[in-house]
């Protein structure tokens, strides 16, 4: 994928209505919604991620952030959050996502790759034709409890901009992303879209002081 100067953004761990419109107010392009995980930040109920959803206005993409790996539970949670994106955060078997894009039409899937390593290059590449975009974290899904995200940790980029020369199709950078780092990732990785949550939050909560400084630093508000 081309390189990109003025990346999208997406604003995770939204936890209300209300965190969602302020997200919007500063400039997000895109929201995550967390469901039940092994581990880590921002998990609601299903039941208010589908309430959450039904007020993004388009062109505002609604990720459904998901741990699950059976592709019947995948759709039938699917259906009942009513998001537009599915972030699929661990690893699927074979051929799951040819049978989700069957089985959701018109609903986006975005893989996550946990970069670990150089083998993560090779891993994107393996599932990058079956998804719409990609999205490159800091997870560590080999453990006995799994960490699928909420790190907060940076990982190394320079793998990170080998996946988004490589593949065709958009990556999102997450892990550690900050008004503090923001213009070095865009400099050295140049991806489609930012992904952060707790860098923009005060005490779990969004900051709008936090939002408008790191908006400013991708170029969205004059600094």
């Amino acid at each position: 994928m081309e390189a990109v100067s003025r990346p999208r953004v997406k604003i995770c761990c939204i936890s209300s209505k209300e965190e969602a419109q302020l997200a919007i107010r500063y400039g997000a392009d895109a929201l995550g919604l967390v469901s039940q995980m092994p581990s880590g930040p921002g998990v609601i109920a299903e039941e208010l991620i589908a309430e959450i959803a039904e007020t993004i206005p388009p062109p505002i993409a609604s990720f459904l952030l998901t741990s699950l790996q059976d592709v019947e539970a995948i759709i039938e949670q699917q259906h009942r959050c009513r998001t537009n994106t599915l972030q699929l955060v661990d690893r699927l078997p074979p051929g799951s996502h040819q049978r989700l894009r069957a089985a959701l039409p018109g609903i986006a899937l975005v893989q996550v790759i946990h970069v670990r390593g150089p083998g993560s290059v090779e891993e994107a590449l393996e599932v990058a034709p079956f998804v719409d975009a990609l999205l490159l974290d800091s997870g560590q899904p080999d453990l006995p409890v799994k960490i699928l995200g909420g790190t907060g940790q940076v990982h190394d980029w320079k793998i990170s901009r080998r996946i988004r020369e490589t593949v065709p199709i958009p990556v999102f950078l997450a892990g550690g992303i900050s008004a503090e780092n923001a213009r070095a990732a865009i400099e050295e990785v140049a991806p489609f879209g930012l992904d952060l949550c707790s860098s923009v939050r005060t005490e779990g909560r969004l900051d709008p002081r936090k939002l408008e400084r790191f908006f400013a630093q991708v170029g969205r508000l004059p600094l």
